[in-house]
């Protein structure tokens, strides 16, 4: 077997490509809040195993410079993760002068997240679907199923790229950049995870490494199951050892126990209660045992984070006690559409199943391409929908309604209000002609609200059905007046 050296020798001989000769164009930084920072991206190859298959992704890097203009060399950064986006990461050293007025600081979002070309998982989390503690068949099973899900998520929705995103495709990207900063050798400043990258960067490219900083070390010879399998021995020895006892020092402030067991049995005493009745705080997220273990964790990274982290700790208990309660009416980010599930598949019957889904996305699908492949009800087709009967809306001994509808309304067709209008009794209909917005009253249209306001407040019910004109599309030459907006009504 070939010596790591010997490797990392040939391998680096083997990569120039013509995307070695690109230049980075440096310019303002228009997307993160860094006025003191440069920033640009270059070209990478999807994957450097075939570099020349025309498949390339985008790097997007930043930089520092040093305030006399001239650099000795670059300093490429990295916060870790692995996968944390480090663009900002420079603007740490403003206030270093001796590294930058010597060194351009280089910032990097590695391929993959950041303002480089992304993955995703679909936005999907699933740590936060269901507590790790309740060890219930029911709840190990839907972890797992979550897991999974998880992994399916991230494959599928990243694609090609997803498969070339790790550290060997990474650091290629790095020797890159490199040679598109114009340096024979570069430095590095890694922390956490960038200690990995940092160290197989050096194992790749022996001679491109100058000065290298590796800054909390991951077990970099070792593998990333080994890494977090220790996560659980350093954040308890950290809380038990530190942080506990530091809370139960400063009891006065806090009042969470005199001792770091008193600290550690009302941790435990406030996520039992938690996870059983989560509650709200006034930003709206909601914390349950899971986000209170999560919340800890991460003050553990830096002893800064303790007295913040105290501080809430302490109100989450006494809110958990019922001291400060917001526990009866919480308000869950994903309410609307949970509520919307709730009436659509409970109210009435859905017809078919799996293949009937599948035929109707088909028909829909081809028919309209833009949306008719969607099919946001499927959930009702194995709903446990309850007995219940609605009775049939007539309108009959009903007072006059008016309904207003614009006749190229996307989210409520006209063909349906017409259809509506004709089985309601004693309701009238005002039609906007040329007109295709949701929502129409209220929202600067002379005709309706003259007419809508005069069916209310002056109790003026139209004779027959009435028509009034839509408003002209916006002209994108000329400045656009504030408004409200219906966007996400149904």
């Amino acid at each position: 077997m070939a010596t790591l050296p010997a490797v990392a020798q040939a391998q680096e001989q083997d990569r120039i490509t013509p995307l070695h000769a690109q230049t980075i164009t440096w310019g303002a930084c228009t997307d993160i809040p860094a006025p003191a920072l440069e920033c640009g991206t270059y070209t990478a190859p999807q994957d450097w195993r075939t570099p020349g298959d025309g498949k390339t992704i985008t790097i997007a890097v930043s930089r520092l410079k040093p305030k006399s203009g001239t650099s000795r060399g670059s300093v490429l950064t990295n916060p870790g993760g692995p996968g944390a986006p480090g663009r900002t990461l420079p603007l740490l050293y403003q206030s270093r002068a001796k590294l930058v007025d010597n060194f351009e600081i280089i910032g990097i979002d590695p391929r993959g997240t950041g303002a480089s070309t992304n993955v995703t998982c679909a936005n999907f989390d699933f740590q936060l679907l269901a507590d790790p503690r309740d060890r219930s068949r029911a709840n190990v099973g839907l972890i797992y199923d979550s897991a999974e899900l998880q992994a399916d998520l991230c494959q599928q929705r990243s694609g090609e790229l997803g498969k070339v995103v790790n550290t060997e495709q990474t650091v290629r990207d790095l020797d890159l950049l490199r040679h598109l900063l114009g340096r024979d050798k570069i430095n590095w400043i890694g922390y956490s995870g960038g200690t990995w990258m940092g160290a197989y960067y050096a194992t790749y490219f022996p001679k491109r490494v100058d000065k290298f900083v590796l800054d909390s070390n991951a077990e970099f010879t070792t593998t990333f199951q080994d890494v977090f399998d220790e996560f659980g021995r350093g954040f308890e020895r950290r809380f038990r050892v530190d942080f506990l006892p530091w809370v139960a020092k400063y009891d006065s402030l806090y009042h969470l126990g005199t001792t770091a067991e008193q600290v550690r049995l009302e941790y435990e005493d406030t996520r039992a209660k938690l996870a059983a009745k989560p509650i709200q705080l006034p930003d709206g997220t909601v914390v349950n045992g899971v986000l209170l273990d999560l919340f800890l964790v991460s003050a553990q990274y830096s002893k800064t984070r303790f007295p913040g982290a105290a501080e809430t700790f302490a109100e989450l208990s006494r809110m958990a006690d019922g001291v400060a309660a917001l526990t009866s009416d919480i308000r869950y980010p994903d309410a609307a559409t949970a509520t919307l599930y709730g009436v659509t598949c409970n109210d009435t019957r859905f017809r078919g199943g799996r293949e009937f889904l599948a035929r109707d996305a088909e028909r829909l699908g081809r028919q309209y391409p833009l949306v008719g492949w969607y099919q946001m009800l499927a959930p009702c087709a194995f709903w446990d929908r309850p007995d219940l009967r609605l009775k049939t809306p007539t309108g009959k001994g009903v007072p006059p309604v008016l309904m207003v509808q614009s006749v190229r309304d996307p989210a409520t067709p006209v063909e349906g209000a017409k259809r509506a209008h004709e089985k309601f009794a004693n309701s009238r209909l005002l039609t906007v002609t040329d007109e295709g917005d949701h929502g129409v009253y209220g929202f600067g249209n002379p005709c309706v609200d003259d007419l809508v306001e005069s069916f209310i407040v002056d109790g003026v019910v139209p004779a027959r059905d009435v028509t009034c004109r839509g408003m002209p599309l916006p002209d994108p030459t000329q400045p656009t007046p504030s408004g409200r907006s219906l966007t996400g009504w149904l």
